[in-house]
């Protein structure tokens, strides 16, 4: 590893000075600022202000809805009663993304049980044979390292999500996304061993002790428990590893079908025994990375599975004092982790709602503490001598890393900007390159525009992250040194 360069040094500043005073409210710039976290859809480029969007919105949500509708009747015992399943639009993802597959990269379906039974669907993506880089036009040449995306709750489906998936796919990772049970287009329920033998049919005994981390004796029901995120990561890294020599454990149930029995795109994942030297005693090169639920899945397998080189959570890392919504009690800080977080949540808030966290707000008469979005995940990381950084988007809410059709509140570039930062964050430490880029004043993004448009998109970081939370990092150098930054200097 070649030591980090000198604007490295330039940049690094003491993580942990005490905070400056807030400044006195400016009711005018946040009433801009609160505008900001609704640009996806209303902002230059927009969903309502482009007019590709729409038709092909009409057409991929026709698609996909008479795809998934197939696929459900063709599994009658594996039912999916769920919006992504239901709900026409809601798995569709970027419909100007539609024409992905075959141009830009490879994605196939795929189908696994977890461990209790349940069929989870999901799709795998690399990249196509003989491609470049479309940002450095080196040739991109396997086996590549692999990534496993495991998405957010409250009905979170995998085709949000695809955008990352192809925006690694198509710089040379393999990667896997899916839904847990009771999300997406997954099962909703577990398939036990039932009183009439009757296995093809799904069934539980809720009334039956709860396993550990279950809130019923009916295994993943609900879907709304961060057991069901821990066991879908770890069964999906136990597919995505999975070989025609070594097949994937699918529970064997007498009469099912419809099984994916390996990773399709085995081939073109390293398994090369020689790991990343940032993550000593890890023996892959995979990072996992999770939003919401997912992040805080993320933030816990990553201590547990030797498999994980790094992990990238989305809205929020979860350390070990980490509660709320998303508890890390017990996480210890292994491997290093990215955090991008958002200002806002599920809502937009005034200044002096902007106490507690950005999912649960609370008054805040003081205003913002510019520290606050650290304190989840990112001062652990620190701590524990982990490389971290800590990265929040101007504007941005919980909904930036869910590609969701016309639904608010979502920022215009908050998308763009985690994408660029997760690409070169897994560049450092799955594929053992420079920091350099991880602190650049500007990155170079491609938009689709519509659906056989990919624009470029230049992204200046100083506009498009929080000027009131602060972003940071703490990184170890190639001599062995730790460099702690405040990028953004707002007194982090």
């Amino acid at each position: 590893m070649r030591p980090l360069v000198a604007a490295l040094s330039a940049a690094a500043l003491c993580v942990g000075v005490v905070p400056p005073a807030t400044a006195a409210p400016d009711p005018v710039g946040d009433a801009q600022h609160m505008a900001d976290a609704y640009g996806r859809i209303t902002g230059p480029g927009g969903q309502l202000r482009n007019p590709a969007y729409l038709p092909a919105l009409v057409a991929a949500s026709t698609q996909r809805t008479v795809d998934q509708l197939l696929t459900q009747v063709a599994s009658p015992s594996r039912l999916a009663l769920t919006a992504g399943n239901l709900v026409p639009g809601w798995n569709v993802g970027n419909p100007l993304r539609a024409d992905w597959n075959g141009t830009r990269g490879r994605s196939r379906k795929v189908a696994f049980t977890n461990r209790y039974g349940a069929l989870l669907r999901g799709t795998v993506y690399r990249p196509l044979k003989g491609a470049r880089d479309p940002y450095t036009g080196r040739r991109l040449t396997g086996p590549f390292p692999g990534v496993v995306l495991t998405e957010g709750s409250v009905q979170g489906s995998e085709g949000m999500y695809a955008w990352l998936a192809q925006d690694l796919a198509e710089r040379g990772y393999v990667v896997l996304t899916y839904d847990v049970q009771g999300q997406g287009t997954s099962e909703t329920l577990p398939h036990q061993e039932s009183p009439l033998h009757q296995d093809t049919l799904p069934f539980c005994d809720p009334t039956s002790p709860a396993a550990d981390g279950e809130m019923t004796g009916c295994p993943g029901v609900p879907f709304q428990q961060l057991s069901n995120f821990v066991v879908g990561t770890e069964d999906a890294l136990d597919f995505f590893t999975s070989t025609p020599r070594h097949h994937y454990p699918n529970a064997p149930i007498e009469g099912a079908s419809g099984y994916t029995p390996y990773n399709p795109y085995w081939r073109g994942f390293d398994r090369s025994k020689d790991p990343t030297p940032t993550a000593p005693g890890r023996t892959t090169r995979i990072a996992i990375i999770g939003h919401s639920m997912g992040a805080a899945a993320v933030s816990k397998v990553q201590g547990t599975d030797r498999r994980v080189a790094t992990v990238v959570a989305l809205d929020k890392l979860a350390g070990p004092s980490s509660d709320g919504p998303l508890d890390g009690a017990g996480n210890k800080p292994v491997v290093p982790a990215l955090a991008v977080q958002s200002e806002y949540g599920f809502t937009v808030s005034p200044w002096f709602l902007s106490g507690g966290s950005s999912l649960m707000p609370e008054p805040s008469p003081d205003g913002p503490d510019p520290h606050r979005e650290r304190a989840t995940g990112f001062d652990a990381w620190r701590a524990a001598g982990v490389d971290s950084m800590l990265v929040v988007p101007h504007a941005s809410t919980h909904l930036d890393y869910t590609d969701i059709p016309l639904v608010l509140p979502a920022s215009r570039y908050g998308q763009d900007l985690t994408s660029a930062y997760v690409q070169r964050w897994l560049d450092r430490y799955l594929k053992d390159r420079v920091a350099k880029p991880l602190l650049a004043r500007s990155f170079r993004y491609l938009e689709p525009t519509s659906v056989d448009t990919w624009a470029p998109v230049r992204l200046h970081r100083d506009a498009l992250l929080s000027s009131t939370y602060c972003s940071a990092y703490s990184i170890t150098t190639g001599a062995g040194r730790r460099q702690d930054g405040d990028i953004t200097h707002i007194g982090c």
